[in-house]
Formats: structure tokens, C-alpha cells, sequence
């Protein structure tokens, strides 16, 4: 008996010993310890792992701190991480960034894969960003539009320069706040200025290297001593004293018009709607608040600043996209959103920017649940896993001549953003796609239709074409370093 026992044990670390050579990990550049491969992600991890895997392949293996992680920059490797593989892992890993805040609801916000995640994102689905609810709003985006149109009118009677960066930051805050907040900011703890200010800061500091996340035992120090900490403490305790004050206004203050997300959520307060494991409460709110202001505010005027930048650079592009507008506009004083529908060129030009500029270059984090295959190499569970939306971008076996601005390459070609296409992917897909993806595409469309419509643009005095600069900012969301700044003609 002891030899039968002695044959079961051997044959059975046999077989495990078979099953580890079996698992084959993907390709991973060397790395230190202790750090691992930290070292080599740069201020714009986007593009560095993307020159990494041209070297190690569109899977790589790379350990960032104590934390395994897999990057892969494919339509094909995209396609099995979020369709074939989507349940696998769509998971999001804890950030102990965020959890480290004595504001709870951030960990709502940033929540994992359960229950809760997947009733608000139905939530989210149907009440939030249905297409109703984001045509009830198109009359502020008219009016906030309408500003920007007198505001640019101004200049180009006076022939000076604009500043569109910060012109399509401001109406983006203005048309996102008006939306989820109803209000415009006069009589509450932030003015407009303070709140873009604020946005920004946690973009920044949303995107920006913590420590915790990459060495949960022991970051938290570098982080106190690096300041980062004590910045998110003071941005987070702003936004929470804006929530509260956006609550009690709506609670007991009268208020007339479209019903915005505010008194949506306190509605289904007020009913007591269960979200996944319990009753939604006011944590619940700041949290998909919390969401809305990240997803919609940044995106949409980062995508906008690119187009034009990219128009000014392609003369050609310009002069056909305004053809379009104008012969479909005519004379029209107000453009609605039937007439967007029917810019099939202007669609091109904002689908090509994606490609190029795409918001969130790399696709926030996801987390390995249980244990699968991509190209045949095994991805444990527990694993962080990142798609490389910029690097797909620019994969020369897909796009012809993918570092020019090419909107023709849509013809014809079937490709879309919506997510069912993995070459292009600026709302991401899967079970953890943006459920806003209308409503930031519309904002796009109609910031840029009446910006073209209205406007022939000129660089100002000196400047030359090749002076236009490309540089990235790094952060969160990945927007032009310098500033866009252009001469509007009536």
C-alpha cells in the first residue's frame, strides 16, 4: 500500500509539474527588483509600452511593482480580452489610490465587478444616458454653444487669437453641470473657473504615478511624502462639499426645467430603489456624480481640440469638412441633430481623431478573475490587465499610413466606435464600456459642427503650418500638451 501510495504522489507531481510548463507566459521585458519594470513606463506609458511591444509582441508580461501585469496592443488580442474573454476578467482592481481617501464613495466609484456594478450600469443605461434623456438636453447644449459662437464672434471682429482648448473646456463644464446639476455655478462653492481648475486637479492627480497602487504594503508613504495624498484629500473634500451643497439645492430649493441627474438620483433615493446590495444612498450618488464628471468633462474637449488641431494641419481635410457642413446647413440659424446625422465626412474626421488621439489611451485597468488564454500564453488570475487603445491606433497591419490623418480610410470600411469594432475603441467594450457613449459623441459632433459652420480659421501672425506642435500631456486622459490657440474669420 505504501508503494500504490508512493505511485499516486509521484504521478500526481508529474502531472503538475507538466501543467506549469503548459502555462506559458507571455513575452516580458527585464526589469529590477523591487520596482520591476516601473522604470521603463516614462511620462506617457501609452507610448512607451507601445515601442516595448514591438519588441516583445502584442502580449507582454510586465511587472510594475509588486503587481503582475499584462498589456496587449492588437485589435486581435483587444478582440479576446473584451469579447472572447470579457467575463474572465472585467473586474477592476481595487486602486488603493482612491481607497486611501477618507471619502468612501470613491471606492464606489472605482468599484469591481458584483452585483452593484452591474445594477447601476443598467441604471446608468437606462435612466442616465439613454437616448431620450440626452436629446432632453439639447437645448442647453444649444445655449452654452451660442455663447461660444458670440464669445469667438468678438475675436474675429477684433482679428485676435483664441484660445479653443480652454473655450471647449468651458462649454464641456458647462453643458456636462448644467445636465447633472442644473445649475451654473453662481452662489455655490465653486464659480466656473474654480470648478474647471478642480476638474483638471483630479484628472491629474487620477492619472498621476501613486505608489499605493503599485506597492500596497508600503506606497502609502511615498505618497504622503511625495504631497499626492494630501492633494487628493483637498480636491476630494471640495467635490464633497460642491455634492452636498448640489443635494440640499435641489432638495429644498424650486427649481424649473429639464430634470437633470441630481434630481434623478434623488428620486430614486426618495423611492428607495435597491442597487445591488442594498438601498441606493447618498454615497451611491456622489459616486456616479463622481463618474459622470470624469467620463463626460475631459473626453469630449480633449477630442475636439485634436480634431481642429489636426484640420489646421490638413488644409485639405479642412476645406472638404466645411464644404460638407455648409452645403448640408445652408442657411440654417440653429443646427439640429438630424442635420449632424447626415455629415457622413464630419463622422470620418471625429472617427479619425479617435484613432489618432483616442481620450483614454490606455483602457482603465482591468482585473483577471479567473484563469485564460490569450495567444496561447496563460493569464492568472489577480493579473491587471491594460489594452493599449493608442497603440491599436497606429497598428500598420491595420491602417495605411497610420501616423497621417487619413478620415477616408472609413469609407467603406465598416468600422465604427461604438465597440463592436476592436480597431477602434475610444469608449472602450465589453461588459465595462462607457454607457455615456452618446451623449459624448453628440457633444462632440455639435461643438465642432458649429465651430466649422460658423468659422474659417487662421494661425496666428508668424506662424506657419509645421510650427503646430503634437505634443501629449500626461495624465488620466491624454490632451495636447500646449494649448490650441487660433484665429477665428466670420
Amino acid at each position: 500500500s505504501l508503494s500504490f501510495l508512493s505511485c499516486i504522489l509521484l504521478t500526481a507531481f508529474k502531472h503538475k509539474k507538466q501543467r506549469q510548463h503548459d502555462q506559458q507566459k507571455p513575452p516580458s521585458p527585464p526589469g529590477f527588483p523591487i520596482i520591476g519594470n516601473l522604470h521603463q513606463l516614462g511620462e506617457l506609458p501609452h507610448q512607451s509600452l507601445w515601442k516595448l511591444s514591438k519588441t516583445y509582441g502584442p502580449v507582454m508580461l510586465l511587472k510594475f511593482g509588486s503587481i503582475p501585469t499584462v498589456v496587449v496592443s492588437t485589435s486581435e488580442t483587444a478582440k479576446q480580452v473584451l469579447k472572447v474573454h470579457d467575463l474572465h476578467c472585467c473586474s477592476r482592481p481595487t486602486l488603493a489610490g482612491p481607497r486611501a481617501l477618507s471619502y468612501n464613495y470613491l471606492d464606489i466609484a472605482f468599484s469591481p465587478f458584483g452585483d452593484y456594478w452591474k445594477e447601476l450600469r443598467r441604471m446608468c443605461v437606462q435612466e442616465l444616458f439613454s437616448v431620450k434623456r440626452v436629446h432632453s438636453f439639447q437645448p442647453i447644449k444649444e445655449e452654452e454653444v451660442k455663447k461660444l459662437i458670440d464669445t469667438v464672434s468678438e475675436s474675429a471682429s477684433q482679428g485676435t487669437p483664441v484660445n479653443l482648448s480652454e473655450k471647449f473646456t468651458a462649454l464641456t463644464v458647462s453643458v456636462i453641470c448644467k445636465s447633472a446639476f442644473g445649475v451654473s455655478f453662481q452662489g455655490t462653492v465653486l464659480d466656473s473657473d474654480k470648478f474647471k481648475k478642480l476638474i483638471l486637479d483630479t484628472f491629474l492627480f487620477l492619472g498621476s504615478f501613486s505608489a499605493t497602487d503599485f506597492f500596497p504594503n508600503g506606497g502609502w508613504i511615498i505618497d504622503w511624502l511625495t504631497g499626492l495624498q494630501g492633494q487628493r484629500e483637498r480636491s476630494v473634500s471640495i467635490l464633497d462639499a460642491f455634492y452636498e451643497q448640489m443635494f440640499d439645492l435641489h432638495k429644498y430649493g424650486k427649481k424649473e426645467g429639464v430634470e437633470d441627474f441630481v434630481d434623478l438620483l434623488l428620486r430614486l433615493e426618495k423611492e428607495e430603489t435597491v442597487i445591488g446590495y442594498g438601498k441606493l444612498t447618498r454615497n451611491h450618488m456622489k459616486a456616479i456624480l463622481m463618474n459622470i464628471l470624469i467620463g463626460g468633462i475631459g473626453t469630449s474637449a480633449i477630442t475636439m481640440t485634436w480634431a481642429m488641431t489636426e484640420l489646421m494641419r490638413n488644409p485639405r481635410v479642412m476645406k472638404k469638412v466645411q464644404s460638407e457642413i455648409r452645403s448640408q446647413i445652408g442657411s440654417k440659424s440653429v443646427i439640429s441633430l438630424n442635420d449632424i446625422n447626415q455629415l457622413h465626412y464630419l463622422k470620418m474626421v471625429i472617427n479619425e481623431t479617435w484613432r489618432l488621439h483616442p481620450p483614454s489611451p490606455l483602457m482603465v485597468p482591468r482585473e483577471v478573475m479567473s484563469e485564460f488564454e490569450i495567444n496561447g500564453y496563460t493569464i492568472p488570475i489577480k493579473t491587471r490587465l491594460y489594452v493599449n487603445i493608442w497603440a491599436i491606433g497606429r497598428y500598420p497591419d491595420i491602417w495605411k499610413d497610420p501616423e497621417e490623418f487619413l478620415p477616408e480610410t472609413f469609407i467603406n470600411s465598416g468600422i465604427d466606435s461604438k465597440g463592436r469594432n476592436f480597431e477602434l475603441l475610444p469608449f472602450g467594450s465589453g461588459t465595462r464600456m462607457c454607457p455615456a457613449m452618446y451623449m459624448g459623441t453628440t457633444m462632440v459632433e455639435f461643438g465642432l459642427v458649429n465651430m466649422l459652420y460658423q468659422f474659417d480659421w487662421t494661425l496666428p501672425e508668424g506662424m506657419v503650418v509645421e510650427d503646430i506642435d503634437m505634443e501629449e500631456s500626461p495624465g488620466l486622459n491624454t490632451s495636447k500638451k500646449n494649448e490650441l490657440v487660433l484665429v477665428p474669420v466670420r
